[in-house]
């Protein structure tokens, strides 16, 4: 009996050794990469009055975005080439406080430059030289035919019968006073926030403000037709080096509105140029459009923000 307890306890001992000794379970897990070990860095947060530099950004989109001339950008962060700026670069888009920043010059201060030279008046006939008298002339009244009373004139030196007076001339020369041409109707404006505006095309709308991604409106025309300043100001942009947007010119008018005029086929004025409101600064184009479809897209920009140009043009 004593021998089989001791064998008993003898196999319990042994299970009791073999229990103890059982391997843990293992655990598999993945090393832990870099980007879940740290956390990820906050974006840099601009000072006020300055902007970071993101990917795609140009110096003249943001300029454009904050309502400022490129020209002032490049001042105010001591720039030696409006190309070079870098992704993570902090730029002064306002001015100093107490410094002067450039103002646009009035409108009705500045005198537009004609676009053609017009051709010079016709010398009075007191006035003409000698080489001009010598040139064979029609008479006004036209040919005179031949007779022998015109031959005897022409040998006593008398010379052709002189053409009728004004007074003389048929009641059917005259142009009647219904097909005179009319004066042109003068352009509808419309004031806010002390400037007049008024359309930059004629044609129609087909694209508004917030439609997708427009910042604008897109006025329909033909191609070469002209666009108009919409405002009077000055030219701070003029130039294709904005992506999406093709020729475009940027007008400031004071501290508050800007105005964009994009896709154009011809740029008419040149940057630091003064114009009227109404006067023709470029020609209608289809660059960046649909196909066969020239269009002008026209923005408005208050403080670098786009606001809805219909707001702000007379209603149609």
């Amino acid at each position: 009996m004593k021998k089989t307890l001791s064998i008993l306890s003898g196999v319990c001992v042994l299970l009791a050794s073999c229990a103890g000794n059982r391997p843990a379970p293992i655990e598999e897990r993945a090393p832990a990469t870099a980007a879940q070990a740290l956390p990820a860095p906050a974006a840099p947060v601009a000072r006020a009055g300055h902007h970071i530099v993101q990917k795609g950004e140009t110096l003249y989109s943001i300029a454009l975005e904050h309502g400022q001339d490129w020209r002032d950008l490049v001042t105010w962060n001591n720039l030696d080439n409006a190309n070079l700026i870098r992704i993570g670069q902090e730029l002064r888009v306002a001015p100093v406080e107490g410094a002067v920043q450039t103002q646009p010059i009035a409108p009705s201060a500045v005198e537009s430059r004609p676009l053609e030279t017009a051709a010079p008046a016709t010398p009075p006939a007191e006035t003409a030289t000698a080489s001009s008298a010598m040139l064979k002339r029609e008479p006004l009244g036209g040919i005179e035919p031949y007779s022998d009373d015109m031959l005897a004139r022409m040998k006593a030196g008398g010379g052709a019968a002189k053409p009728a007076t004004a007074a003389q001339a048929p009641a059917a020369a005259a142009v009647p006073a219904a097909t005179a041409a009319a004066p042109a109707a003068p352009a509808a404006v419309r004031t806010e926030e002390g400037v007049e505006w008024s359309w930059p095309a004629g044609g129609r709308v087909i694209a508004r403000f917030g439609d997708g991604s427009s910042k604008g409106v897109d006025v329909a025309g033909r191609l070469g037709e002209p666009v108009l300043a919409a405002a009077g100001g000055r030219v701070v942009y003029a130039g294709e080096a904005m992506r999406g947007y093709g020729k475009l010119v940027i007008v400031k008018h004071d501290n508050t509105f800007l105005s964009a005029y994009a896709h154009n086929s011809k740029i008419l004025v040149q940057e630091r140029d003064t114009v009227k409101r109404g006067q023709r600064i470029a020609e209608l184009g289809d660059s960046d459009t649909e196909a066969g479809k020239p269009r002008l897209h026209f923005e408005i920009r208050r403080q670098g923000k786009p606001v809805d140009p219909l707001k702000y043009l007379p209603p149609r």
